[in-house]
């Protein structure tokens, strides 16, 4: 039995622009945090000439070309995996919650799968390979930012050149900054994210298109990135607050699609109530509302009594890890 571990992820600043579509333009950058919450995947050889699968839904099939899931599906493919295997997935979080869970299970899968064939992988080539299912053989209308993210694990800073290439470096904060945003950033539960395609297929139809507001749009995101940088990493956690509320406000101007009025009202209760900032996690119209609070109490009392479920995390540095090999 075999069993990876991949982490999920939130974005701190810049997401968007880790879509070619931006990218190929005028480069992206985008600062990540893994978190622990993670995706399990379980490889187990069994004693039938077929692939049985379990994740949300069972499938038993004698074919790769017959498998539903198109992620397991590509992934077997390109790895010309043999009939006679068993593929179990757990999740701490459900998908479609906008913390990148579908490249979390592309990243960990690949990782099972490199590890039940004996052979080493680098966490660029893990990357570079969910890439590739994703948005390559898939034509999801993706980043890069999460499958890098996942696979690296930590704070990191993703820059990403109009070539394709993509450079990692650490978010190289302090320990008290750190243990800082632990303990200050708060996370809660809007409902489940339905327009995330939609809302990424219309930002790299529109960039691709020259639209001038979406890539002003998209450079004005990409800059304050760097600003939240520079703040994090002198240790100005007010200051990055704020910047996560311009990021925000900023951000939903991308689509109609990207908030509803349910979730401007919660984000404004936080402001109301002990947040100095915050943001919804993801490509919008659901998901996580991630705030920065100075009053932490306060605001998890007012927002438990509007209704939504706080999920408490810390950091993940280890990324895409196996944590049972036999």
């Amino acid at each position: 039995m075999i069993i990876s571990r991949t982490p999920l992820r939130i974005s701190i600043g810049g997401g968007g622009t880790d879509l070619a579509s931006y990218y190929e333009r005028e480069g992206g950058f985008v600062i990540s945090a893994a978190i622990t919450k993670y995706v399990y995947l379980g490889i187990n050889p069994t004693f039938t000439r077929d692939y049985f699968l379990k994740y949300s839904e069972l499938e038993r099939v004698e074919s790769i070309d017959e498998i539903r899931h198109p992620l397991i599906r590509e992934a077997l493919r390109l790895h010309e995996l043999e009939p006679g295997i068993e593929i179990v997935s757990l999740a701490d979080i459900p998908s479609g919650t906008g913390l990148g869970s579908s490249a979390s299970f592309t990243v960990g899968l690949l990782r099972a799968l490199y590890a039940h064939r004996r052979e080493h992988v680098t966490q660029w080539a893990l990357a570079e390979e969910a890439c590739r299912i994703e948005i390559d053989l898939l034509g999801q209308p993706v980043g890069k930012q999460d499958q890098y993210i996942a696979s690296f694990g930590g704070l990191s800073c993703f820059e990403f050149s109009p070539d394709g290439s993509v450079e990692v470096t650490p978010l190289r904060i302090s320990t008290e900054t750190l243990h800082d945003l632990e303990e200050n950033l708060l996370m809660f539960f809007t409902g489940y994210s339905r327009a995330a395609t939609s809302v990424l297929d219309e930002q790299r139809t529109r960039s691709e298109a020259g639209d001038t507001a979406m890539l002003e749009n998209l450079r004005f995101v990409k800059n304050t990135g760097h600003e939240i940088r520079k703040v994090l990493e002198d240790g100005q956690t007010d200051a990055f607050a704020g910047l996560m509320h311009e990021h925000w406000v900023r951000k939903r101007e991308r689509s109609g699609s990207m908030t509803n009025e349910v979730i401007d009202n919660w984000y404004d209760v936080g402001l109301r109530n002990g947040a100095l900032g915050g943001k919804l996690v993801g490509a919008g119209n659901g998901g996580f509302l991630l705030f920065y609070a100075n009053d932490r109490d306060r605001l998890r009392r007012v927002l438990s009594e509007e209704g939504l479920t706080e999920v408490r995390f810390a950091f993940d540095h280890d990324g895409s890890a196996l944590t049972v090999r036999a």
